[in-house]
């Protein structure tokens, strides 16, 4: 195809010509082919103005005296875009590509296009023109986010083996103040872990977050509306802020974070090329130097630095930061046992919650030092996380009365209530509590004994346990039998129960003892 001048190179021949150049000359001093030349000089002289007016014309008017002129061969430019509406309903199958349907075309057409001809003119024909949008970047409105893609390491001390670890990077864009930190994994802690020391760096919190579509972000990605990963939302609900992840595929949505890699691997990974490191806090504590470095460099074109700009624009726009750090939380579904707790499944241990709750489905938020157990979005139950394994974490609240008040059995707990009814039933119940090795055991004999109160006043079992005092029993019987049969109130003062004496009365017909040797 021939070229076609602009209407200024047209003005720009004829001053040449007018000053005496040939147009070998013009051409040279142009960089425009010396065929062109000649042809657009013909057709000034075929021109029925002549120079000087040509050169005075506007480019409009220049324009369309001179229209393109085409060398191009019809029916062979013709047979081309004819193969290219062929080549474009095929461009959408797997493994396509143009060498291949070139080849097709030269064997199939007598006179083909070289395969550069065929490129320059199908892309002329389909030309894919995308546009770019500057955006406007609001101070304190947003937090890009993204992991380098090219890793750093440090190496184990005891195997010498390298080890790979990520690289976070945020970046508030109004300012471009950057932060940057190595860390093990993208895993949902590491990458929260970052971003909450990205907003301490920071020492404030803007409106929104914005990171890529990785798992430790986004649960299910979506181009329009992702599901936001629970234990980020409770990140940034923690944080009074929102997540704002980017569309799929699409990295012009965080370009200012992308060119942040990029200047993290010019200004903190080459200057590092030669360093070796041992821990990731030796790595983090060198990327801390050049980091500052970077954010102290002054922007050519701003006269400042992205910190002068971050402390002087967008760090008076940024919320404050929240009065406690945050925990990362996981989160277990659990049933209510019938005994009135929930299974903690990581430590194979048990929670307790109020009784009312049993056999109800409940969700257990826990972090490091809390389990929290909740039922229908409201909390129930918190308790300080216990890390040994098989054990029953219990609050006495959360019991039912009768069960509280058999956690509370004690020996301690019986004397308590035995002193209550006097000082004969406390001292009675001690002697109770003293038989056998496993005091458990009597539990139940007396709170039968405490109980014989009801029925017969607190009084008279005072005085049923001073009369069973005087024998070596601690039978629960003897003090029932002594209320039930009323000798606690008819006491024989020359009878004692713990007397040798026989209560038979002394007469010629009974035999002693001695009748038995």
């Amino acid at each position: 195809m021939a070229h076609k001048l602009d209407p200024m190179d047209l003005k720009q021949i004829i001053s040449l010509h007018l000053d005496g150049f040939s147009n070998r000359k013009i051409a040279s001093t142009l960089g425009i082919g010396r065929n062109t030349v000649n042809r657009y000089m013909a057709l000034f002289k075929a021109c029925e103005h002549d120079l000087v007016v040509l050169k005075e014309m506007d480019s409009a008017r220049l324009d369309a005296l001179f229209p393109l002129h085409t060398t191009i061969d019809n029916e062979r430019f013709n047979a081309l875009m004819l193969y290219f509406e062929k080549v474009n309903t095929a461009r959408g199958h797997p493994g396509f590509t143009f060498l291949y349907h070139y080849v097709e075309y030269e064997q199939t057409h007598p006179d083909p296009y070289s395969y550069t001809q065929f490129m320059e003119h199908y892309n002329r024909r389909y030309a894919k023109t995308k546009g770019s949008m500057k955006l406007e970047h609001i101070a304190g409105h947003e937090m890009l986010i993204d992991f380098a893609g090219k890793k750093l390491h440090i190496v184990d001390k005891t195997t010498g083996e390298l080890l790979s670890v990520e690289v976070y990077v945020a970046i508030l864009p109004c300012s471009q103040y950057t932060y940057v930190e190595a860390c093990y994994s993208q895993k949902r802690e590491d990458f929260i872990g970052c971003t909450a020391h990205a907003l301490s760096f920071f020492g404030g919190v803007p409106k929104a977050i914005v990171p890529d579509n990785l798992k430790s972000a986004v649960t299910r990605s979506s181009k329009y509306e992702p599901e936001i990963n629970r234990t980020f939302k409770d990140f940034a609900t923690h944080y009074n802020c929102v997540i704002n992840p980017t569309r799929s595929y699409s990295p012009q949505d965080k370009a200012l974070v992308e060119n942040a890699v990029n200047l993290a691997y010019q200004r903190i990974y080459h200057p590092m090329r030669n360093m070796t490191f041992f821990s990731l806090q030796e790595l983090n504590a060198e990327i801390k130097k050049h980091l500052e470095r970077y954010n102290n460099q002054l922007f050519k074109r701003k006269n400042a630095s992205r910190k002068e700009l971050f402390q002087s624009i967008e760090r008076a726009h940024l919320k404050p930061l929240p009065l406690t750090a945050y925990e990362c939380k996981d989160y277990r579904r659990a049933k209510v046992q019938k005994i009135g707790y929930v299974y903690f499944s990581p430590e194979k241990n048990y929670y307790s919650v109020p009784f009312r709750y049993i056999g109800k489905s409940t969700l257990i938020h826990y972090t490091k030092s809390l389990v929290e157990v909740y039922y229908n979005n409201e909390r129930i139950a918190i308790h300080s996380r216990n890390p040994a394994q098989g054990t029953y974490n219990t609050k006495k609240e959360h019991l039912s009365s009768s069960h509280q008040a058999y956690s509370d059995w004690s020996p301690d707990y019986f004397k308590r209530m035995a002193s209550k009814h006097g000082e004969n039933t406390l001292n009675y119940v001690s002697r109770m509590l003293g038989i056998g090795t496993y005091p458990e055991t009597n539990y139940k004999r007396i709170i039968g004994l405490i109980q014989l109160h009801r029925a017969y006043t607190s009084t008279r079992l005072n005085t049923a346990c001073g009369i069973a005092l005087q024998t070596d029993s601690t039978s629960y019987k003897l003090v029932q039998n002594i209320l039930k049969n009323k000798k606690d109130m008819n006491p024989v003062d020359d009878l004692k129960l713990n007397n040798t004496q026989s209560h038979i009365p002394p007469h010629g017909n009974t035999r002693g003892a001695k009748n038995y040797t």
